[in-house]
């Protein structure tokens, strides 16, 4: 439709006849069965043999990604998981004929016609500011769902009341294909190196989280740190600070979670929220699992699962989020970041380090460097193991690995709920 906005678009949605979803995962498994429900010859594609009994009574078509040639056969949209790299072999020869290629929240908005969306994206906090956005809608008693990168996708979504909000956590991955995707309010929360692996630079890895903001026209917002820089799009600036005056102190420690409430609160007021509500769930927000979770006291050891600490930034907040002495469990699979500022916070401070996973290597060298304390381990159970007989009354045993898990766990939540569960077992 020639010259309508993107937020247009999106409530005129022209299904294709056939599509293709690459990749089985969470997202694109919502993806695929939301475009199946409306008619939609479906092909998902995947490299192994994920769970696909829902797909199969759905009616998708179930083929291998080695299939390639195949696979574009008459495929008029192709949805691309996250996991997906935009490099996949598959991915680029859709590209090069010209098939549309879209990520699963490009296909989730466009679903969801104009509901209006808060998007929240950065390095570190996503999860936290997102869960805390929708207790605020809750404490305000308006109608929300919580999605995207976190709980259920945002194709997943139906049926959704009018007046409903939708907060939605979105990661760089989810953001390198998107099109018409447009955030009535969009937060940036920060932005560290990550993902290097994936993005190669960090000004791809930055450039991939800004187009959060490129759709945006000047009735919607934009929110970021104060003194940031400018954003792409036309979306009314909003900035944030952690010494901004807040509605109430937010119940979640560390000075990190401060700067979390700060940008929540910013874009609560964007969306109409009252004063009170945003104060009550301040006041009343827990937290999220795998962040700075607290699973267990034993014999004044204090054990702390911050399983969602896949980064060295990451990780480093955890860290000086205690003054205790720490035994903190580090290491997984590469991300292409160095770790010398990590050993640089740990060696200023009486810290041992446990170190697991493809990285024990390169993280002992640095620690080395600094002066740290440290042991290599094969597992996660030896590691804590080691970390509970060492440990003495008023220390804490920290799991935060400044690593992705994918070396020896499905994801970041898998690794977290066997370190609540070796904990539990403790005696």
């Amino acid at each position: 439709m020639t010259g309508a906005t993107p937020r247009e678009r999106a409530t005129r949605l022209e299904l294709p006849r056939r599509a293709l979803v690459v990749g089985l995962a969470r997202s694109g498994q919502a993806a695929a069965l939301a475009l199946a429900r409306r008619g939609v010859k479906v092909i998902g594609a995947d490299r192994g043999e994920p769970d696909t009994g829902r797909l199969a009574a759905a009616g998708v078509e179930l083929r291998l990604r080695t299939e390639e040639e195949a696979l574009l056969q008459g495929v008029e949209l192709v949805v691309k998981s996250p996991g997906v790299p935009g490099t996949a072999p598959l991915v680029a020869d859709a590209r090069r004929r010209g098939v549309p290629v879209w990520s699963e929240i490009e296909l989730g908005y466009r679903l969801l016609g104009g509901t209006p969306l808060v998007a929240v994206t950065g390095t570190n906090g996503k999860t936290t500011t997102t869960e805390l956005l929708g207790a605020i809608f809750r404490a305000a008693r308006r109608p929300v769902e919580v999605a995207g990168n976190i709980g259920r996708p945002l194709s997943g979504l139906d049926g959704l009341d009018p007046d409903t909000w939708v907060v939605c956590e979105v990661s760089s991955f989810q953001l390198e294909d998107i099109h018409d995707f447009h955030p009535r309010i969009a937060v940036l929360l920060n932005l560290e190196p990550d993902h290097l692996d994936r993005h190669e630079s960090f000004d791809a890895y930055r450039d991939a989280k800004l187009r959060v903001f490129e759709n945006q026209g000047p009735g919607d917002t934009a929110i970021a740190p104060r003194g940031f820089g400018p954003l792409p799009g036309k979306g009314r600036l909003l900035e944030f600070d952690r010494a901004d005056p807040l509605p109430a102190e937010p119940a979640i420690p560390g000075v990190h979670n401060r700067e979390n409430a700060a940008a929540a609160t910013v874009a609560a007021r964007a969306a109409g929220i009252p004063e009170d509500a945003i104060a009550l769930a301040l006041r009343s927000f827990s937290g999220v699992p795998h962040r700075l979770e607290l699973v267990r006291e034993r014999d004044g050891v204090r054990y702390v699962n911050d399983s969602k600490a896949t980064n060295v930034a990451a990780a480093r907040v955890g860290i000086a989020a205690f003054e205790a002495p720490l035994r903190v469990i580090l290491g997984g699979s590469r991300k292409g970041e160095t770790f010398t500022a990590l050993a640089d916070d740990l060696s200023a401070r009486p810290a041992t380090a446990y170190l697991i996973g493809e990285t024990a290597d390169e993280i002992g060298s640095a620690l080395e460097s600094a002066g740290v304390s440290f042991r290599r381990f094969g597992e996660l159970a030896d590691a804590v193991r080691a970390a509970a007989g060492e440990a003495r009354p008023g220390d804490v045993v920290l799991l935060s690995p400044a690593c992705a898990s994918y070396d020896q766990f499905r994801n970041f939540e898998e690794r977290g709920d066997a370190f609540r569960r070796l904990v539990e077992e403790l005696s």
